[in-house]
């Protein structure tokens, strides 16, 4: 790799407010960071890529991704949220070793970069002994993703995990994570904790768990307010009760808080992740984008489980923008009144998949925008494809034109992950290796699949 980059001519978006959008400008790399955004910028001996006709925008960030289901992809099209617990968690997840998540964690981080994913918040609740977590974080160093990983534990039967769980996340486990692989907050990887919170477990286990996470100086991240159960939990109000509500807090869906707790999370510093097809598709509930803006919050977008959702973050923004719009509208017009003018934009959907979720991620002062002296993430969006061309609204093309296939370029600190449509990878070795994992978590299940797929690629 040249220690000069230079992506010229394209439509930069960048994201931040202070310089705008800019229809033809270069973006210059130098090793790791973005040194220069303007038009015509002297480059010297630059590798020189040409964006004429492209749409150059901030890595996606996808805060919230079970990514050790890579080797599951598909397996529960058709789950509701209570489906999910059994046919997942209590069937696959027990079987798994540490092999299975390194290679589903290659193949999903992979995933995440040939769509443009450059940040990925890994919520890892597969510890079922501590080599998988050794796994699960070789496998997203090895694939060469910016992550946060999310140590979670599931070493347990699904009920005495799940349902009042008196199991707290070793916490030995959890610290000797900390001062192995993320001693320094600097690095590509950095680290959160992956909590169940009230309802799925105890009182003394809740706060053990987030006195934990304030201990090691790492942020929280959490499943609230969603599915049959969700009014029953009333979670954040809990958390509050306790004490407990810390600034950074990530709140995954969302999607029946109360009033009270909206103000909760947005006066304690909290941060929202929305993951609106799984929402939608299992049963979580409406997704809460325009209750997030509604608040002064700034929600981010994820994708949940490749079990039975697409793992692009153009599928997320379609999900969030339609469902947002078909209620706003819908409110409108029953009352005889115009749209309000805080209804949700193709912009907002942007702004949710990038600076957002840098935001939700705590990397904000280092991806999320192209800004000058941040980390070069970035992705080139063909916009002179059949389905993008001509280019015309560059949030339009990304959030409601785009597909993965035209992802042509993806950048994570400088260095090409994805060049000219193709990753940077040896993309066969992965596909191999989790479809391995693939056979043999399906033969160690009581009910095999249907289908014929199973050792046959």
């Amino acid at each position: 790799m040249a220690d000069r980059i230079v992506l010229r001519d394209g439509f930069v978006v960048t994201m931040d407010p202070a310089v705008g959008d800019l229809p033809r400008a270069d973006v210059l790399i130098e090793d790791d960071r973005i040194a220069a955004i303007g038009p015509d910028l002297e480059v010297g001996d630059a590798d020189v890529v040409d964006a004429a006709g492209m749409v150059v925008i901030p890595g996606f960030i996808d805060t919230h991704r079970h990514t050790w289901e890579t080797a599951l992809r598909g397996c529960a099209p058709n789950a509701t949220l209570d489906d999910y617990f059994v046919e997942v968690l209590d069937t696959f997840a027990p079987k798994y070793q540490p092999e299975d998540v390194y290679n589903s964690n290659v193949a999903g981080a992979l995933e995440c970069l040939n769509a443009g994913i450059t940040t990925l918040v890994d919520w890892s609740h597969i510890n079922n002994t501590p080599d998988h977590a050794d796994a699960a974080i070789a496998g997203l160093k090895d694939a060469g993703i910016r992550a946060q990983y999310a140590y979670g534990s599931a070493n347990t039967s699904l009920n005495d995990y799940w349902n009042q769980s008196t199991i707290v996340v070793p916490a030995d486990d959890v610290r000797r994570i900390r001062d192995t692989y993320f001693s320094s907050d600097d690095g590509l990887l950095t680290m959160a904790l992956a909590t169940r919170g009230p309802g799925f477990c105890v009182d003394d286990v809740v706060r053990a768990e987030w006195e934990m996470a304030r201990d090691l100086d790492i942020p929280v991240t959490v499943h609230v307010g969603m599915g049959r159960l969700a009014g029953r939990f009333g979670m954040v109000k809990t958390l509050g009760e306790m004490d407990l509500l810390f600034p950074g807090t990530t709140y995954i869906h969302s999607c029946y808080l109360s009033e009270d707790e909206w103000k909760m999370v947005r006066d304690t510093g909290g941060t929202i992740s929305i993951a609106a097809q799984v929402e939608m598709q299992m049963g979580h509930g409406w997704p809460p984008t325009g209750k997030c803006y509604a608040h002064g919050l700034r929600p981010s977008l994820s994708t949940d489980v490749v079990t039975t959702v697409p793992g692009d973050m153009f599928t997320q923004m379609r999900a969030a923008f339609g469902l947002e719009r078909v209620q706003v509208c819908a409110v409108a017009w029953e009352a005889d009144e115009p749209l309000p003018e805080s209804a949700v934009t193709a912009r907002n959907m942007v702004e949710m998949a990038t600076m957002n979720g840098a935001h939700v991620a705590g990397v904000e002062d280092r991806t999320g925008s192209l800004t000058v002296g941040k980390q070069a993430d970035i992705v080139v969006i063909d916009g002179n494809a059949i389905n993008t061309a001509p280019l015309f609204d560059p949030y339009a093309t990304v959030a409601l034109c785009a597909d993965v296939s035209n992802v042509r370029d993806v950048l994570v600190g400088g260095s090409f992950k994805k060049r000219d449509g193709a990753l940077v990878a040896d993309v066969a070795a992965a596909l191999r290796k989790v479809g391995e994992s693939r056979d043999r978590l399906v033969r160690q299940v009581p009910q095999q699949p249907a289908w014929t797929a199973v050792g046959q690629r």
